[in-house]
């Protein structure tokens, strides 16, 4: 009888384990492969499924405007996001038709710069030179295909002004101009950019530098674009710095999701930061503070609950 009623206590809390384990299975959306998201995701969901037993996350593709829909109508639980893409969903404006309720800030990252690259000898040196080139953008839903085409209506040039579009991720754009199926590629992400790297070892390249009027045009249009620079020699053949728009990147979550698990992420994800900062070399040297840093986002209470216990907020 009693080995009877250990073995029915031991399916009993196997069971319950296995209900607890499933009620946390986690969808995170990332970004395209050849971005530092989608690699960045992959090591949180080891991170986490290594620490934090009855956890666990299912890594999925996407992109900045996309990934928080998917937090705000619950179709992912976590994900990366943009700053400039974050906001305008919370205020409900771009490409957001509705502002979003259900999307809290969880921990800023790093700074994203948007990058265009083109082929040395397509003739392009100003975004205006696009106008009938043949461009690699990100797929619709990606921050920086809406950076695209605002950066391209601030030059008085539409999508229908080149010669072809191409809507894929990093590595496709690469290879398309690789084939000289493309003149001119754009991408959000960190620097130097792998999938770039790719491309200049194999084709002379020039990053497009953006000027004053053109910076102070996308800047009206959204106050959360920053000033950065590309530093000269950041990439093979580029000698010269170059002035790029930038955003943070950030992790965001449900409002709603339990606050243990999203203090419990952040614990373990800070106790292993290494194997981010190994991936995004521009998370070096990040703290508890510049992760709670105020992006006009509201933050979510586990994540709240975290930095006060270190003192950042």
């Amino acid at each position: 009888m009693k080995a009877l009623t250990k073995t029915l206590l031991v399916a009993l809390a196997t069971t319950a384990m296995a209900g607890a384990a499933q009620a946390e299975n986690l969808r995170m959306m990332t970004g395209p492969q050849g971005g530092a998201w989608y690699p960045l995701g992959g090591a949180i969901q080891n991170i986490v499924q290594n620490a934090m037993p009855g956890v666990s996350i299912q890594v999925l593709p996407g992109g900045g405007v996309a990934n928080v829909l998917g937090v705000d109508t619950g179709r992912a639980d976590i994900a990366f996001a943009n700053s400039v893409s974050t906001v305008d969903a919370i205020e409900g404006r771009g490409s957001f038709t509705s502002p979003a309720g259900n999307v809290c800030n969880v921990a800023t990252l790093y700074p994203q710069y948007f990058q265009i690259v083109a082929l040395a000898n397509a003739g392009i040196e100003t975004v205006a030179d696009m106008r009938g080139k043949s461009v690699a953008i990100q797929p619709r839903g990606n921050t920086a295909e809406e950076i695209t085409r605002e950066l391209l209506d601030a030059a008085g040039i539409a999508y229908e002004d080149l010669s072809q579009t191409h809507f894929v991720s990093y590595s496709d754009g690469v290879a398309l101009m690789k084939d000289n199926n493309a003149h001119a590629m754009t991408l959000g992400t960190t620097i130097p950019a792998s999938s770039v790297m790719d491309l200049a070892n194999s084709a002379n390249i020039r990053v497009i530098s953006l000027d004053e009027e053109i910076m102070s045009e996308m800047q009206t249009r959204n106050p959360g674009y920053q000033r950065l620079t590309i530093p000269g020699g950041t990439y093979p053949g580029q000698d010269e710095d170059v002035a790029a728009i930038g955003y943070a990147t950030h992790v965001v979550a449900r409002c709603d999701l339990s606050a243990d698990v999203v203090y419990g992420m952040l614990e373990n994800v800070m106790a292993n930061i290494g194997d981010l900062q190994a991936i995004a070399g521009a998370m070096r040297g990040i703290d508890a503070e510049q992760m709670a840093a105020d992006i006009g986002v509201p933050m979510h209470e586990g994540a709240e609950r975290w930095y006060r216990e270190q003192g950042a907020m």
